[in-house]
């Protein structure tokens, strides 16, 4: 490829921290390869330092962004291949293949299903350069499954979820494959299967929509839910689906609860204690609010508030805990600095900022929110 000589090379190095916009403006000093294609290269590289950072090695070609864009971290990546073990492993949506790359590390046998020949050869080129073998099969997946005979340990995909104008879909009948159509021929080939979907779709219409579900695993990197997993296994009913969230890169432990134990909690309810307890996002996504208070024993402020609080502080909590005392307005300062936090109160945190003339910063929270009883507002201590 021709973007790999060594000229090329010497020209991205040189122009890794060179601003871009002002790169595509000047003319390629390479006949054979467009400024356009070099900045990709130099911008798959930005991408990787904070996304995939294994990559970043001689010989390695990034793809556009759309795909950089697409593609799982490395970190999600390398959680989501724990325990994942055997002979044969199967990629139904390459893609980018770094979910392939970790997933699949601990298969004897790897097979690779992507129908963008460009993209596939980049991978190809890339796990060659990793020391990685694989078979790469040019095709559509529907198509693939059609043709294919064989039998998978494991079947891994993450579907399309965009239309052709790049509009967002949610619906599993509305993702490219149509999981509802495919989900039977999928446990023909295997009897495990693994699903990547969009962190914002709804767990309740999942679970009804889609059989089998063993496990879900809401997965988010500091604080920020990035995707959603599905774990199908032949022949079981979705009676007893367990559900738990993690939060990579963070101290938080990780929560889990049956799906069904949510339907029978009741939190009780509390004004504000010495404790304040604020779930992760991926706790918050699993729609749990009631069974963490009942797990740690915590009251909740308000039905749509899901803070909680306690007089004793309570390890192991998956979330931020703070020590903190109600404070009237009056006590705030003008110029002082904060962190802010609202939820379920009707001004926003620049709103707060803008009256209470305050700024944001410090190791000081202060939060507005709401209890059975109207609007609080916690300092942290």
């Amino acid at each position: 490829m021709l973007i790999l000589s060594k000229e090329i090379q010497n020209f991205i190095h040189a122009n890794l921290k060179t601003d871009l916009h002002s790169l595509l403006l000047k003319k390629s000093p390479f006949q054979e390869v467009s400024m356009q294609e070099i900045v990709q290269q130099i911008k798959g590289r930005k991408v990787a330092e904070k996304k995939f950072p294994f990559l970043l090695r001689e010989g390695i070609i990034f793809p556009p962004n759309l795909n950089l864009e697409q593609a799982s971290s490395q970190s999600t990546a390398e959680f989501k291949s724990q325990n994942l073990k055997g002979q044969k492993f199967l990629d139904l949506t390459s893609g980018f293949g770094i979910d392939a790359y970790f997933l699949s590390r601990n298969f004897e046998e790897i097979t690779l299903v992507e129908q963008n020949l460009d993209l596939l050869e980049i991978v190809k080129h890339n796990w060659g350069i990793l020391g990685r073998k694989a078979n790469f099969v040019r095709e559509n997946l529907e198509d693939f499954l059609t043709q294919n005979h064989e039998k998978f340990d494991l079947v891994y995909l993450d579907p399309a979820r965009r239309d052709e104008h790049k509009n967002k879909k949610f619906l599993l009948e509305d993702l490219s494959p149509n999981l509802l159509e495919i989900q039977e021929k999928l446990l023909e080939i295997s009897d495990k299967i693994i699903i990547k979907l969009s962190p914002l779709i709804d767990i309740s219409y999942l679970i009804s929509a889609l059989g089998n579900i063993s496990r879900i695993e809401i997965i988010a990197v500091k604080n920020e839910v990035k995707e959603l997993l599905v774990f199908i296994e032949k022949d079981l009913r979705n009676e007893d689906v367990e559900i738990s969230c993690i939060n990579l890169e963070s101290e938080d432990s990780v929560f889990n609860f049956k799906f069904k134990e949510e339907k029978s909690a009741a939190s009780e309810f509390s004004e504000p204690l010495d404790f304040l307890y604020i779930p992760n996002n991926a706790v918050l996504k699993s729609g749990a609010f009631n069974l963490v208070s009942c797990k740690f024993a915590l009251r909740k402020l308000h039905p749509n508030t899901h803070f909680y609080t306690s007089r004793k502080k309570v390890e192991n909590f998956p979330g931020r805990v703070l020590e903190i005392r109600t404070i009237d307005s009056k006590e705030i300062k003008k110029g002082e600095k904060y962190n802010i936090i609202s939820k379920n109160h009707p001004l926003s945190p620049d709103e707060i900022k803008k009256k209470y003339r305050i700024s944001d910063g410090g190791n000081r929270y202060l939060i507005f929110t709401q209890s059975e009883r109207g609007k609080v507002i916690l300092k942290s201590l």
